[in-house]
Protein backbone atom coordinates (compact mmCIF):
# COMPACT_ATOMS: atom_id res chain seq x y z
CA UNK A 1 0.00 0.00 0.00
CA UNK A 2 1.44 3.38 -0.95
CA UNK A 3 1.18 6.26 1.46
CA UNK A 4 2.10 9.74 0.36
CA UNK A 5 2.17 12.95 2.30
CA UNK A 6 0.49 15.51 0.08
CA UNK A 7 -1.77 18.47 0.56
CA UNK A 8 -4.82 17.13 -1.24
CA UNK A 9 -6.04 18.96 -4.28
CA UNK A 10 -3.34 21.66 -4.41
CA UNK A 11 -2.09 22.14 -7.94
CA UNK A 12 1.68 22.06 -8.29
CA UNK A 13 2.69 24.88 -10.61
CA UNK A 14 5.94 24.93 -12.53
CA UNK A 15 7.04 25.99 -15.95
CA UNK A 16 9.33 24.03 -18.19
CA UNK A 17 10.74 25.08 -21.52
CA UNK A 18 10.25 22.29 -24.05
CA UNK A 19 11.41 23.15 -27.55
CA UNK A 20 10.21 26.70 -27.13
CA UNK A 21 6.88 25.68 -25.60
CA UNK A 22 5.99 26.49 -22.00
CA UNK A 23 4.17 23.66 -20.21
CA UNK A 24 2.43 24.22 -16.88
CA UNK A 25 2.79 21.19 -14.64
CA UNK A 26 -0.40 20.45 -12.73
CA UNK A 27 -1.36 17.61 -10.42
CA UNK A 28 -4.84 16.20 -9.86
CA UNK A 29 -5.28 14.20 -6.64
CA UNK A 30 -7.76 11.32 -6.36
CA UNK A 31 -8.55 9.41 -3.16
CA UNK A 32 -9.63 5.75 -3.47
CA UNK A 33 -9.59 2.45 -1.56
CA UNK A 34 -8.59 0.02 -4.33
CA UNK A 35 -5.14 -0.78 -2.93
CA UNK A 36 -2.04 -1.29 -5.05
CA UNK A 37 -4.06 -2.32 -8.11
CA UNK A 38 -5.90 1.00 -7.92
CA UNK A 39 -2.62 2.91 -7.73
CA UNK A 40 -1.37 1.06 -10.80
CA UNK A 41 -4.58 1.87 -12.66
CA UNK A 42 -4.41 5.58 -11.90
CA UNK A 43 -0.72 5.64 -12.85
CA UNK A 44 -1.58 4.12 -16.24
CA UNK A 45 -4.40 6.63 -16.74
CA UNK A 46 -2.12 9.49 -15.71
CA UNK A 47 0.32 8.58 -18.48
CA UNK A 48 -2.45 8.34 -21.07
CA UNK A 49 -4.25 11.52 -19.93
CA UNK A 50 -1.03 13.51 -20.22
CA UNK A 51 -0.99 12.82 -23.98
CA UNK A 52 -4.00 15.10 -24.43
CA UNK A 53 -3.28 17.27 -21.38
CA UNK A 54 0.48 17.94 -21.39
CA UNK A 55 1.96 18.61 -17.98
CA UNK A 56 -1.00 17.19 -16.07
CA UNK A 57 -0.40 14.22 -13.77
CA UNK A 58 -2.74 12.16 -11.60
CA UNK A 59 -1.68 11.40 -8.04
CA UNK A 60 -3.66 8.60 -6.41
CA UNK A 61 -3.84 8.28 -2.63
CA UNK A 62 -5.05 4.92 -1.34
CA UNK A 63 -6.77 4.62 2.04
CA UNK A 64 -8.38 1.64 3.78
CA UNK A 65 -12.14 1.96 3.35
CA UNK A 66 -12.89 3.04 6.93
CA UNK A 67 -10.23 5.74 6.77
CA UNK A 68 -11.38 6.81 3.31
CA UNK A 69 -14.83 7.69 4.68
CA UNK A 70 -13.53 9.83 7.51
CA UNK A 71 -10.86 11.59 5.52
CA UNK A 72 -13.13 12.42 2.57
CA UNK A 73 -15.97 13.72 4.76
CA UNK A 74 -13.60 15.85 6.82
CA UNK A 75 -11.77 17.20 3.77
CA UNK A 76 -14.91 18.10 1.85
CA UNK A 77 -16.44 19.80 4.90
CA UNK A 78 -13.29 21.83 5.58
CA UNK A 79 -12.57 22.91 1.98
CA UNK A 80 -9.45 20.76 1.77
CA UNK A 81 -11.00 18.25 -0.62
CA UNK A 82 -9.04 16.25 -3.19
CA UNK A 83 -9.80 16.90 -6.84
CA UNK A 84 -11.69 13.61 -7.27
CA UNK A 85 -12.89 10.72 -5.13
CA UNK A 86 -13.40 7.16 -6.31
CA UNK A 87 -15.39 4.35 -4.68
CA UNK A 88 -18.51 2.18 -4.72
CA UNK A 89 -21.78 4.06 -5.30
CA UNK A 90 -23.15 3.40 -1.80
CA UNK A 91 -20.00 4.82 -0.23
CA UNK A 92 -20.28 7.99 -2.29
CA UNK A 93 -23.92 8.22 -1.19
CA UNK A 94 -22.66 8.31 2.38
CA UNK A 95 -20.29 11.13 1.49
CA UNK A 96 -23.15 13.05 -0.11
CA UNK A 97 -25.48 12.56 2.86
CA UNK A 98 -22.77 13.79 5.24
CA UNK A 99 -21.63 16.77 3.16
CA UNK A 100 -24.20 17.57 0.43
CA UNK A 101 -21.21 18.84 -1.56
CA UNK A 102 -20.79 16.27 -4.32
CA UNK A 103 -21.15 17.68 -7.82
CA UNK A 104 -24.14 16.69 -9.97
CA UNK A 105 -22.63 14.89 -12.98
CA UNK A 106 -25.71 14.87 -15.23
CA UNK A 107 -24.47 17.64 -17.50
CA UNK A 108 -20.99 16.12 -17.51
CA UNK A 109 -22.33 12.80 -18.77
CA UNK A 110 -24.47 14.60 -21.35
CA UNK A 111 -21.31 16.09 -22.82
CA UNK A 112 -19.78 12.62 -23.34
CA UNK A 113 -20.55 11.41 -26.87
CA UNK A 114 -19.36 7.80 -26.50
CA UNK A 115 -21.53 6.40 -23.72
CA UNK A 116 -23.89 3.92 -25.39
CA UNK A 117 -22.45 1.07 -23.33
CA UNK A 118 -24.01 2.48 -20.15
CA UNK A 119 -27.36 0.89 -19.30
CA UNK A 120 -30.37 2.40 -17.58
CA UNK A 121 -29.46 0.37 -14.49
CA UNK A 122 -25.97 1.92 -14.55
CA UNK A 123 -27.44 5.40 -14.66
CA UNK A 124 -30.00 4.61 -11.96
CA UNK A 125 -27.41 3.48 -9.46
CA UNK A 126 -25.29 6.54 -10.21
CA UNK A 127 -28.15 8.78 -9.13
CA UNK A 128 -29.16 9.62 -5.58
CA UNK A 129 -32.13 11.86 -4.77
CA UNK A 130 -32.22 13.08 -8.36
CA UNK A 131 -28.52 13.95 -8.39
CA UNK A 132 -25.96 11.99 -10.42
CA UNK A 133 -23.21 11.70 -7.84
CA UNK A 134 -20.83 9.45 -9.84
CA UNK A 135 -19.96 8.66 -13.41
CA UNK A 136 -20.27 4.84 -13.58
CA UNK A 137 -16.80 3.43 -14.29
CA UNK A 138 -16.67 -0.21 -13.11
CA UNK A 139 -19.49 -2.73 -12.77
CA UNK A 140 -18.77 -5.05 -9.87
CA UNK A 141 -19.42 -8.70 -10.78
CA UNK A 142 -19.38 -11.46 -8.19
CA UNK A 143 -19.53 -15.19 -8.82
CA UNK A 144 -19.32 -18.40 -6.83
CA UNK A 145 -15.90 -20.01 -6.57
CA UNK A 146 -14.51 -23.38 -5.50
CA UNK A 147 -11.02 -24.80 -5.13
CA UNK A 148 -10.45 -27.02 -8.16
CA UNK A 149 -7.95 -29.36 -6.51
CA UNK A 150 -10.36 -29.88 -3.61
CA UNK A 151 -13.20 -30.78 -5.97
CA UNK A 152 -10.91 -33.28 -7.68
CA UNK A 153 -9.79 -34.73 -4.34
CA UNK A 154 -13.34 -35.45 -3.14
CA UNK A 155 -14.59 -36.56 -6.58
CA UNK A 156 -17.02 -33.67 -7.05
CA UNK A 157 -17.79 -31.22 -9.80
CA UNK A 158 -18.51 -27.52 -9.51
CA UNK A 159 -21.82 -27.17 -7.61
CA UNK A 160 -24.71 -25.81 -9.62
CA UNK A 161 -27.53 -26.04 -7.06
CA UNK A 162 -27.80 -25.42 -3.33
CA UNK A 163 -28.25 -29.16 -2.77
CA UNK A 164 -24.94 -29.66 -4.60
CA UNK A 165 -23.30 -27.08 -2.33
CA UNK A 166 -24.45 -28.89 0.80
CA UNK A 167 -23.06 -32.21 -0.42
CA UNK A 168 -19.71 -30.71 -1.45
CA UNK A 169 -19.40 -28.62 1.73
CA UNK A 170 -19.79 -31.73 3.86
CA UNK A 171 -17.08 -33.47 1.82
CA UNK A 172 -14.72 -30.50 2.16
CA UNK A 173 -15.08 -30.69 5.94
CA UNK A 174 -14.74 -34.46 6.35
CA UNK A 175 -12.46 -35.71 3.55
CA UNK A 176 -9.22 -33.72 4.06
CA UNK A 177 -9.36 -32.01 0.64
CA UNK A 178 -6.04 -30.19 1.13
CA UNK A 179 -4.27 -33.45 2.02
CA UNK A 180 -2.56 -32.18 5.17
CA UNK A 181 -3.88 -35.03 7.32
CA UNK A 182 -5.89 -32.70 9.55
CA UNK A 183 -9.59 -31.94 9.90
CA UNK A 184 -9.09 -28.20 9.58
CA UNK A 185 -11.02 -27.20 6.45
CA UNK A 186 -14.46 -25.67 6.02
CA UNK A 187 -17.04 -25.84 3.30
CA UNK A 188 -17.65 -22.13 2.85
CA UNK A 189 -16.08 -18.76 3.63
CA UNK A 190 -18.58 -16.11 4.71
CA UNK A 191 -18.62 -12.92 6.78
CA UNK A 192 -21.08 -11.53 9.29
CA UNK A 193 -19.55 -8.90 11.58
CA UNK A 194 -21.18 -5.78 10.12
CA UNK A 195 -24.38 -5.10 8.13
CA UNK A 196 -22.62 -4.89 4.78
CA UNK A 197 -20.78 -8.13 5.61
CA UNK A 198 -23.72 -10.37 6.46
CA UNK A 199 -26.38 -8.71 4.29
CA UNK A 200 -23.96 -8.46 1.38
CA UNK A 201 -23.48 -12.23 1.45
CA UNK A 202 -27.23 -12.77 1.74
CA UNK A 203 -27.67 -10.42 -1.25
CA UNK A 204 -25.40 -12.67 -3.31
CA UNK A 205 -27.20 -15.88 -2.43
CA UNK A 206 -30.59 -14.22 -2.98
CA UNK A 207 -29.91 -12.51 -6.30
CA UNK A 208 -27.77 -15.46 -7.35
CA UNK A 209 -30.81 -17.69 -6.85
CA UNK A 210 -32.78 -15.54 -9.30
CA UNK A 211 -34.78 -13.45 -6.82
CA UNK A 212 -35.07 -9.69 -7.27
CA UNK A 213 -34.81 -8.27 -3.76
CA UNK A 214 -33.25 -9.15 -0.41
CA UNK A 215 -35.03 -7.14 2.28
CA UNK A 216 -37.42 -4.70 0.57
CA UNK A 217 -38.76 -4.26 -2.95
CA UNK A 218 -38.79 -1.07 -5.02
CA UNK A 219 -41.97 0.09 -3.26
CA UNK A 220 -40.44 -0.46 0.15
CA UNK A 221 -42.39 -3.61 0.97
CA UNK A 222 -40.57 -6.13 3.20
CA UNK A 223 -40.12 -9.38 1.25
CA UNK A 224 -38.15 -11.70 3.55
CA UNK A 225 -41.14 -13.89 4.46
CA UNK A 226 -42.27 -14.47 0.88
CA UNK A 227 -41.95 -18.24 0.29
CA UNK A 228 -38.88 -18.26 -1.98
CA UNK A 229 -37.11 -15.50 -0.06
CA UNK A 230 -37.78 -17.27 3.22
CA UNK A 231 -36.37 -20.52 1.82
CA UNK A 232 -33.10 -18.90 0.77
CA UNK A 233 -32.84 -16.99 4.06
CA UNK A 234 -33.40 -20.11 6.17
CA UNK A 235 -30.77 -22.10 4.29
CA UNK A 236 -28.35 -19.19 4.51
CA UNK A 237 -28.75 -18.94 8.29
CA UNK A 238 -28.40 -22.69 8.71
CA UNK A 239 -25.04 -22.47 6.94
CA UNK A 240 -23.72 -20.66 10.03
CA UNK A 241 -25.60 -22.82 12.52
CA UNK A 242 -27.32 -26.16 11.85
CA UNK A 243 -25.01 -27.18 9.00
CA UNK A 244 -21.75 -25.87 10.46
CA UNK A 245 -20.26 -25.23 7.04
CA UNK A 246 -18.20 -22.20 8.13
CA UNK A 247 -15.47 -21.54 10.68
CA UNK A 248 -16.98 -21.11 14.17
CA UNK A 249 -15.69 -17.53 14.47
CA UNK A 250 -17.27 -16.43 11.17
CA UNK A 251 -19.81 -14.37 13.12
CA UNK A 252 -16.91 -11.99 13.81
CA UNK A 253 -15.51 -11.97 10.28
CA UNK A 254 -15.46 -8.92 8.06
CA UNK A 255 -13.80 -8.70 4.62
CA UNK A 256 -10.18 -9.06 5.84
CA UNK A 257 -10.93 -12.12 7.94
CA UNK A 258 -12.96 -13.73 5.16
CA UNK A 259 -10.06 -13.21 2.77
CA UNK A 260 -7.68 -14.76 5.28
CA UNK A 261 -9.84 -17.89 5.34
CA UNK A 262 -9.95 -18.05 1.53
CA UNK A 263 -6.34 -17.16 0.79
CA UNK A 264 -5.10 -19.28 3.69
CA UNK A 265 -6.64 -22.39 2.14
CA UNK A 266 -9.16 -23.05 4.91
CA UNK A 267 -12.40 -22.91 2.89
CA UNK A 268 -13.35 -24.65 -0.33
CA UNK A 269 -16.18 -22.43 -1.63
CA UNK A 270 -16.37 -18.66 -1.55
CA UNK A 271 -17.33 -15.42 -3.21
CA UNK A 272 -15.10 -14.39 -6.11
CA UNK A 273 -15.25 -10.74 -7.14
CA UNK A 274 -13.89 -9.63 -10.49
CA UNK A 275 -11.24 -7.67 -8.58
CA UNK A 276 -10.03 -10.82 -6.74
CA UNK A 277 -9.05 -12.91 -9.74
CA UNK A 278 -5.78 -11.28 -10.74
CA UNK A 279 -4.39 -11.63 -7.21
CA UNK A 280 -5.71 -15.16 -6.71
CA UNK A 281 -4.19 -16.26 -10.00
CA UNK A 282 -0.83 -15.41 -8.44
CA UNK A 283 1.53 -18.17 -7.41
CA UNK A 284 1.84 -16.79 -3.88
CA UNK A 285 -1.93 -16.83 -3.28
CA UNK A 286 -4.21 -19.50 -4.84
CA UNK A 287 -2.08 -20.00 -7.96
CA UNK A 288 -5.20 -20.19 -10.11
CA UNK A 289 -6.49 -23.22 -8.20
CA UNK A 290 -10.13 -22.21 -8.33
CA UNK A 291 -13.05 -22.33 -10.72
CA UNK A 292 -15.81 -19.76 -11.09
CA UNK A 293 -19.48 -20.14 -11.87
CA UNK A 294 -22.88 -18.65 -11.09
CA UNK A 295 -24.24 -18.64 -7.57
CA UNK A 296 -26.06 -21.88 -6.71
CA UNK A 297 -29.64 -22.23 -7.89
CA UNK A 298 -32.32 -22.85 -5.26
CA UNK A 299 -35.31 -23.28 -7.58
CA UNK A 300 -35.91 -25.45 -10.62
CA UNK A 301 -37.35 -22.57 -12.66
CA UNK A 302 -34.57 -20.12 -11.82
CA UNK A 303 -30.99 -20.86 -12.79
CA UNK A 304 -28.06 -19.55 -10.77
CA UNK A 305 -26.71 -16.11 -11.64
CA UNK A 306 -23.53 -14.07 -11.47
CA UNK A 307 -24.45 -10.96 -9.48
CA UNK A 308 -23.73 -7.40 -10.55
CA UNK A 309 -23.46 -6.31 -6.95
CA UNK A 310 -22.38 -2.73 -7.22
CA UNK A 311 -20.99 0.09 -9.28
CA UNK A 312 -17.76 1.95 -8.69
CA UNK A 313 -17.56 5.46 -9.98
CA UNK A 314 -15.75 8.77 -9.91
CA UNK A 315 -17.15 11.79 -8.10
CA UNK A 316 -16.02 15.41 -8.02
CA UNK A 317 -16.44 17.43 -4.81
CA UNK A 318 -18.06 20.81 -5.45
CA UNK A 319 -15.02 22.37 -3.80
CA UNK A 320 -12.53 20.43 -5.89
CA UNK A 321 -9.41 22.63 -6.15
CA UNK A 322 -9.17 22.07 -9.92
CA UNK A 323 -12.77 21.33 -10.69
CA UNK A 324 -12.85 21.91 -14.45
CA UNK A 325 -9.77 19.77 -15.03
CA UNK A 326 -11.09 17.14 -12.62
CA UNK A 327 -14.27 16.94 -14.71
CA UNK A 328 -12.18 16.43 -17.85
CA UNK A 329 -10.36 13.53 -16.21
CA UNK A 330 -13.64 12.03 -14.98
CA UNK A 331 -14.93 12.02 -18.58
CA UNK A 332 -11.64 10.52 -19.75
CA UNK A 333 -12.20 7.57 -17.40
CA UNK A 334 -15.06 6.41 -19.64
CA UNK A 335 -12.79 6.32 -22.69
CA UNK A 336 -11.39 3.13 -24.17
CA UNK A 337 -7.80 3.61 -22.98
CA UNK A 338 -8.81 4.24 -19.37
CA UNK A 339 -11.33 1.41 -19.43
CA UNK A 340 -8.76 -1.03 -20.83
CA UNK A 341 -6.40 -0.05 -18.03
CA UNK A 342 -9.25 -0.53 -15.56
CA UNK A 343 -9.90 -4.04 -16.81
CA UNK A 344 -6.23 -4.99 -16.75
CA UNK A 345 -5.44 -3.57 -13.31
CA UNK A 346 -8.68 -3.88 -11.34
CA UNK A 347 -10.63 -6.49 -13.32
CA UNK A 348 -13.75 -4.48 -14.05
CA UNK A 349 -15.05 -1.93 -16.55
CA UNK A 350 -18.27 -0.78 -18.20
CA UNK A 351 -17.29 -0.74 -21.88
CA UNK A 352 -17.96 -3.79 -24.06
CA UNK A 353 -15.28 -3.25 -26.73
CA UNK A 354 -12.11 -4.06 -24.75
CA UNK A 355 -9.26 -6.47 -25.54
CA UNK A 356 -9.43 -9.66 -23.43
CA UNK A 357 -6.47 -11.47 -24.99
CA UNK A 358 -3.88 -12.58 -22.48
CA UNK A 359 -6.41 -12.89 -19.66
CA UNK A 360 -6.68 -16.16 -17.74
CA UNK A 361 -9.84 -18.23 -18.15
CA UNK A 362 -10.99 -16.98 -14.76
CA UNK A 363 -10.45 -13.31 -15.63
CA UNK A 364 -12.18 -13.78 -18.97
CA UNK A 365 -15.19 -15.22 -17.16
CA UNK A 366 -15.92 -11.80 -15.69
CA UNK A 367 -14.39 -9.57 -18.36
CA UNK A 368 -16.39 -11.30 -21.07
CA UNK A 369 -19.55 -11.48 -18.94
CA UNK A 370 -19.75 -15.21 -19.64
CA UNK A 371 -22.07 -16.04 -16.77
CA UNK A 372 -25.82 -15.33 -16.63
CA UNK A 373 -26.09 -11.92 -14.97
CA UNK A 374 -28.51 -10.57 -12.39
CA UNK A 375 -28.30 -6.95 -11.26
CA UNK A 376 -28.59 -5.93 -7.64
CA UNK A 377 -31.54 -3.60 -6.94
CA UNK A 378 -29.62 -0.81 -5.12
CA UNK A 379 -32.26 0.03 -2.47
CA UNK A 380 -29.93 2.67 -0.97
CA UNK A 381 -30.43 4.79 -4.08
CA UNK A 382 -34.24 4.60 -3.76
CA UNK A 383 -35.07 4.60 -0.05
CA UNK A 384 -33.20 7.09 2.19
CA UNK A 385 -34.20 5.05 5.27
CA UNK A 386 -32.84 1.76 3.93
CA UNK A 387 -29.38 1.76 5.60
CA UNK A 388 -30.96 2.10 9.05
CA UNK A 389 -33.44 -0.69 8.30
CA UNK A 390 -30.63 -2.90 7.03
CA UNK A 391 -28.61 -2.27 10.19
CA UNK A 392 -31.56 -3.42 12.32
CA UNK A 393 -32.02 -6.47 10.09
CA UNK A 394 -28.36 -7.33 10.55
CA UNK A 395 -28.68 -7.16 14.34
CA UNK A 396 -31.69 -9.48 14.25
CA UNK A 397 -29.99 -12.03 11.99
CA UNK A 398 -26.79 -11.88 14.01
CA UNK A 399 -28.76 -12.67 17.16
CA UNK A 400 -30.33 -15.64 15.36
CA UNK A 401 -26.91 -16.95 14.37
CA UNK A 402 -25.51 -16.47 17.89
CA UNK A 403 -28.61 -17.99 19.52
CA UNK A 404 -30.26 -20.29 16.94
CA UNK A 405 -34.03 -20.52 17.38
CA UNK A 406 -35.84 -23.81 17.60
CA UNK A 407 -38.02 -22.84 14.63
CA UNK A 408 -36.39 -20.86 11.82
CA UNK A 409 -39.67 -20.30 10.01
CA UNK A 410 -41.19 -18.66 13.08
CA UNK A 411 -38.01 -16.58 13.47
CA UNK A 412 -38.28 -15.34 9.89
CA UNK A 413 -41.97 -14.48 10.27
CA UNK A 414 -41.25 -12.58 13.48
CA UNK A 415 -38.32 -10.76 11.88
CA UNK A 416 -40.43 -9.77 8.87
CA UNK A 417 -43.04 -8.14 11.12
CA UNK A 418 -40.36 -6.30 13.10
CA UNK A 419 -38.88 -4.97 9.86
CA UNK A 420 -42.30 -3.84 8.62
CA UNK A 421 -42.96 -1.97 11.85
CA UNK A 422 -39.55 -0.31 11.75
CA UNK A 423 -39.85 0.56 8.07
CA UNK A 424 -43.13 2.35 8.72
CA UNK A 425 -41.54 4.32 11.54
CA UNK A 426 -38.46 5.24 9.52
CA UNK A 427 -40.38 6.25 6.40
CA UNK A 428 -42.45 8.72 8.43
CA UNK A 429 -39.53 10.33 10.24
Amino acid sequence: MKWRTRIAGIAVAATTALAGTTVTAQELVVWHDLGDNGDKWFAAMSEEFAKSHPGVSISSVNYPTDQWFGRVIAAVNTDTAPDLIYNNYERVIRIETQTERIMDMKDVLSSVSDKGFLSEADLQVATYKGKMIILPIQRVQMGFGARKSWLDKVGASMPETWDDVKVVAAKFISEDPDGNGKMDTFGLALEAARPRDLIHMLDLYTFGAGLRHTLVDADGNVVIDQPEHAEVLEEFLKTFTDYGFVAPDTINHSFPEMYQVIEGGRAGMFRVGDWNVKKWDGADVLDGDFVIGPWPAHFDDKGGKVVIGGMRGVAVPENSPNRDLAVEFAKFMLGKEAQQASLENVGAAVRNDLDLSGFSERRQYFAGAKGPLAAYDFPESIHPWYPELEAAYHRKLLDGIANPPGDWKAFIAETAQEMRDLKEKLSKS
